[in-house]
């Protein structure tokens, strides 16, 4: 799996982690392993600029996802397709902010954010009750098997 991660916010975040439940989220849902992501730090005003110019909304948000390949998990059985991925944007000031509020660090937050990122580059959504259950659901699946086997390591 090609993961890039590029931190142009100023923030000292830990990458590694970042890389590494990006990752495992891919595996578990049976990303190919040649498949590419890419994960972006940046600071709150640049991600104010892409919340107002995709989103259509004001003030910085906490991770955009820029799907290109539109891959879809893979099923059991079957070889997944390969391609590209995408983007995930992530703010660490907004995940600072947030964690604070939810009793978690910061690099919780962005865990938490960089498994969001990666269900939302695989078609999942949480506009509608039934999809939020799913996508909510599936994610803190992931956290938790993922901090389960790094509590192990």
């Amino acid at each position: 799996m090609s993961i890039d991660v590029n931190n142009e916010s100023g923030w000292e975040v830990d990458e590694q982690a970042v890389l590494d439940v990006a990752r495992f989220a891919l595996d578990q849902m049976r990303i190919h392993p040649l498949s590419e992501l890419s994960v972006i730090f940046v600071d709150a005003p640049a991600m104010e600029q892409l919340h107002i110019q995709w989103m259509d909304e004001p003030g910085p948000t906490d991770v955009l996802s820029f799907p290109m390949d539109e891959l879809r998990p893979g099923k059991e059985g079957e070889e997944p397709p390969q391609g590209l991925l995408g983007d995930i944007v992530l703010c660490p000031e907004v995940a600072e902010r947030q964690g604070k509020d939810a009793g978690h660090s910061m690099d919780d937050e962005l865990h938490l954010l960089t498994v969001h990122g990666v269900l939302h580059l695989l078609g999942y959504d949480h506009a509608e009750p039934e999809e939020e259950r799913e996508m909510f659901g599936l994610q803190k699946e992931i956290l938790q098997a993922w901090r389960s086997q790094r509590a192990r390591a």
